[in-house]
């Protein structure tokens, strides 16, 4: 019996006995859970380096039968992507000036609960929050998925800027663009073209926490269609993008055909790799 289990059975007060009963089971629920996730992962990474499921088991000291359930059971390694045992998932609130009250805007409520929902089906827990129109955000957080662009967080702006090859800039008419000074791409909203069409550019990113002491996930629109379209390439594509960049810190685009009506993503495509930072600071 462990010493902290020791300690909750020792409580005599019956409500707080409560209180640590159910925190200390929703924390051993998420551990258990990424104990499964990384013992999958694992399984899967030995065989695809060409191992059988029997090599496996015979050095693993287990059954064939036993390695192939954890092989197609449990929660799926590329849940890791979005984070570990639990995230928080942060969309922004805007200012209508006109009625002089704070919003939220249809398409962010869409990619939150989205976001949500993508979590929960890889066994995650989640919560959710909002960006203050302020703009204020403690990112020293473990399991930050953000939903917000640079201009409407001066501590997301900050963050944004760490990118060593994707950059925020306003263009000299006005609207906001992304550049590419890998190829020196500028990559503009259809919205903000001429003539104007729907499509969007929405940026994602895994980039340090402010601290240094772990990352965030950063999503972004140049408008808000952009951030549907990368929860759109997030559902469809984890599994791939586990693969390329795993928990590394990254950050790719994506291009969004939208319906004009519905904001709705119609089709998704990346505009450029994704780009290791690892690999871009030592180039």
């Amino acid at each position: 019996m462990s010493d902290e289990l020791q300690r909750i059975m020792a409580i005599d007060d019956p409500y707080l006995l409560l209180r640590e009963v159910t925190t200390r089971l929703a924390d051993a629920q998420q551990e258990v859970t990424e104990l499964a996730r990384l013992r999958r992962r694992v399984v899967q990474d030995l065989h695809a380096q060409g191992l059988s499921y029997a090599q496996i088991a015979e050095k693993a000291g287990l059954s064939r039968g036993r390695i192939h359930q954890i092989r197609h059971t449990g929660p799926a390694p590329e849940g890791a992507f979005l984070g570990r045992g639990a995230v928080t998932v942060a969309t922004p609130l805007r200012r209508d000036d006109e009625r002089g009250r704070t919003v939220v805007a249809v398409d962010d409520v869409s990619s939150g609960k989205r976001l949500e929902d993508l979590a929960r089906s890889y066994g995650l827990g989640v919560t959710s929050e909002h960006v203050p129109v302020t703009g204020e955000i403690d990112l020293n957080r473990e399991g930050l998925v953000v939903v917000c662009g640079p201009r409407m967080s001066q501590e997301m702006w900050d963050t944004y800027a760490q990118d060593p090859v994707l950059r925020w800039e306003r263009a000299e008419d006005g609207p906001w663009t992304v550049v590419d000074r890998q190829t020196g791409t500028v990559h503009r909203s259809g919205q903000d073209s001429d003539p104007a069409r729907p499509y969007d550019v929405g940026y994602l990113g895994r980039l340090s926490r402010p601290d240094g002491r772990g990352s965030l996930l950063a999503l972004a629109g140049i408008h808000t269609q952009g951030s549907l379209g990368v929860v759109q390439l997030l559902a469809n594509d984890l599994n791939a993008l586990w693969g390329q960049v795993g928990d590394r810190r990254f950050s790719t685009l994506v291009g969004v055909e939208y319906d004009p009506e519905t904001s709705e993503p119609q089709s998704v495509e990346l505009l450029c790799p994704l780009y290791r930072h690892d690999e871009e600071a030592s180039s």
